[in-house]
């Protein structure tokens, strides 16, 4: 079995976190139930006025004369958070999750930031690279199911590009605070003194999991969150550091949503360039209301990614066997 060795695990290993793999798990659900609970708290602040708002214009319920049903008031809890003023600095917001996990690991388990994959080395081109390939990815996604007859796409009328730079700027926090919770954090814990791989699928599992109640979830939609999981948790093992793993899941959702106006994870269509519509009722196809990353074609692209990851590690870890069976053939 592939090997996954990267410098982060044995810096995380000389922690004083426990080496208990169960006492590990439970201390994570503590640490993401309070930045769950504190992001919680911040989004509700954010949204109840504008909740009230769209209460305040409906003069039946307002009368009392009506009464919203639960789909009903799960649909304008979906509209509303997906409103730029609310969406934006709920985005923004998620920086708790980033803050919370360096102040666990730095000062609880008394680990260095560098055991998180928080390198200054190549962090530029790291960060480039995983922005063409978080790019790459969604746009093949995207096209793929446009070629394929399932979507349409078309150019925006309106496009409001400061709005959508604000989306980029609040994806990029966003994006990189699910990393440093569930790889920076969870993945280097548990494979600090486990195995490397139930490290991975712990993450990963982990992640799918923390979606499970948004909006149009489904078996397949489930099943590419983990996989998401894995393709990032090994490029994140591949390049040992956590900043190209940060850049593709943001620009991934950035693209997804702002770009091809597709919804992220179960999110309200938000300002985009183009606006991707479905053509078919088959969810498989589309990925539902979920978005696309509910679709079979995200499993695909996934899959060719994580296989290609795969690869490069194989191939570095052949190579690295070759130059260790010299040195030590020289030295005899």
């Amino acid at each position: 079995m592939l090997k996954l060795k990267a410098k982060m695990f044995d810096e995380a290993g000389k922690s004083h976190a426990s080496k208990n793999i169960f006492v590990q798990i439970l201390l994570f659900l503590v640490v993401f139930f309070l930045i769950y609970l504190i992001e919680g708290i911040i989004s509700s602040f954010i949204t109840l006025p504008k909740m009230f708002e769209e209460l305040s214009s409906d003069s039946e319920f307002m009368s009392g004369s009506k009464k919203l049903t639960w789909g009903e008031s799960m649909s304008m809890a979906t509209r509303v958070a997906g409103k730029p003023e609310v969406m934006i600095p709920t985005l923004f917001s998620t920086v708790v999750g980033t803050l919370i996990s360096i102040f666990y690991c730095r000062c609880i388990e008394m680990r260095h930031v560098s055991s998180m994959g928080m390198r200054k080395r190549k962090l530029v081109s790291h960060y480039a690279l995983g922005l063409g390939i978080g790019i790459l990815m969604m746009t093949s996604i995207t096209m793929l199911t446009v070629v394929t007859g399932a979507n349409s796409i078309k150019l925006c009328s309106d496009i409001k590009w400061k709005l959508i730079l604000l989306y980029l700027a609040g994806f990029f926090v966003q994006g990189m605070s699910e990393e440093f919770i569930f790889r920076g954090y969870l993945m280097t814990t548990v494979g600090s003194s486990n195995n490397k791989w139930l490290a991975v699928m712990i993450s990963s599992a982990a992640f799918g999991m923390a979606h499970i109640g948004n909006p149009g979830i489904s078996v397949l939609a489930m099943i590419n969150l983990i996989l998401f999981g894995v393709f990032a948790a090994l490029y994140m093992i591949y390049f040992d550091d956590i900043w190209g793993g940060c850049a593709i899941h943001s620009i991934w959702n950035f693209t997804q949503g702002n770009l091809y106006g597709i919804s992220v994870s179960g999110s309200a269509d938000s300002e985009s360039v183009f606006r991707t519509t479905a053509k078919t009722s088959h969810a498989f196809l589309t990925g539902g209301k979920f978005g696309i990353e509910g679709s079979i074609f995200t499993t695909l692209v996934l899959g060719i990614g994580t296989a290609a990851v795969a690869y490069f590690m194989m191939k570095r870890e052949a190579a690295g066997d070759t130059v260790e069976q010299n040195n030590t053939e020289k030295a005899a």
